[in-house]
């Protein structure tokens, strides 16, 4: 991690699943592998619902906890993995990571887009997610070099 790198938020939880549509499983921490994805999850299999539909960012996914609060107030029933992105974070408004680099621990990656909802997703948790969820989904990233991310690491970014 570069020397000028500024602390934004921290990963609060780490989520992936081995095979598309099914619940997503907690860790503490997970190997991060450039160019492919989280090791054991559906992406980095190349198995994923949107795997065969080409486009870039899908080697690890994150969303913010302070959305989930948002959404638990406004009576939604979802926990952290429910909402099918791999990493949790708190303290850093996501969507403006697009087209920047950033550190997970000390994982580089880049901000891709944003991963907008899908009815795919509405219907994996039987909730009308989507619409609360247009602009705040979360963001599509790639992973720049191999290392590990844990459960407490800082999600940082080089100025």
């Amino acid at each position: 991690m570069s020397a000028v790198a500024a602390s934004l938020g921290r990963i609060e939880s780490i989520h992936i699943a081995p095979n598309r549509g099914e619940p997503m499983r907690g860790l503490t921490h997970v190997r991060a592998i450039a160019g492919v994805g989280l090791e054991g999850d559906r992406y980095a299999l190349g198995i994923g619902t949107y795997s065969a539909t080409p486009g870039r960012g899908r080697q690890v996914t994150l969303f913010e906890a302070e959305v989930l609060e948002v959404l638990l107030a406004a009576g939604f029933m979802l926990a952290p993995g429910e909402v099918r992105r791999n990493v949790m974070t708190r303290g850093v408004r996501l969507n403006d990571l697009v087209g920047r680099d950033f550190h997970l621990g000390d994982v580089p990656c880049r901000g891709m887009l944003l991963c907008e909802p899908c009815s795919y997703l509405e219907g994996l948790v039987a909730q009308p997610v989507l619409r609360p969820l247009v602009h705040r989904g979360g963001l599509r990233a790639e992973i720049l070099d191999d290392g590990e991310i844990a459960v407490g690491d800082l999600l940082s970014i080089d100025d």
